[in-house]
């Protein structure tokens, strides 16, 4: 059974930052290219970062976050992390951990709040 298990989310002000996590369990870690996403209220999900397998694997953002979020992968503890930096309100959203190898090979986990705001 594929597991992806979000963590991380909260309550930080404008300016501040925090760092997420997902554990995968039940997949070859290695072999997916692992994403993270956002749906903030009455918007659709959207691409925030993407790494793909490999070790130090090639990155992709989002125009919105690029400078201020990092994508990083540990292939030894089978965890994605997000590291947000500079938030901004409108950064506000549920963030899900996704993981895909192909199009029936594509996991999602159960998300995690974050909210920016003073």
């Amino acid at each position: 059974q594929v597991q992806l298990v979000e963590s991380g989310g909260g309550l930080v002000q404008p300016g501040g930052s925090l760092r997420l996590s997902c554990a995968a369990s039940g997949i070859i870690f290695s072999n997916y290219v692992m994403g993270w996403y956002r749906q903030a209220p009455g918007k659709q999900r959207e691409l925030v970062a993407t790494i793909t397998s490999a070790s130090g694997g090639n990155t992709n953002y989002a125009d919105s976050v690029k400078g201020r979020f990092t994508i990083s992968r540990d292939n030894a503890k089978n965890t994605v992390y997000l590291q947000m930096n500079s938030l901004k309100p409108e950064d506000t959203a549920v963030y899900y951990c996704n993981a895909k190898r192909s199009n029936v090979l594509d996991f999602w986990g159960q998300g995690t709040q974050v909210t920016v705001s003073s």
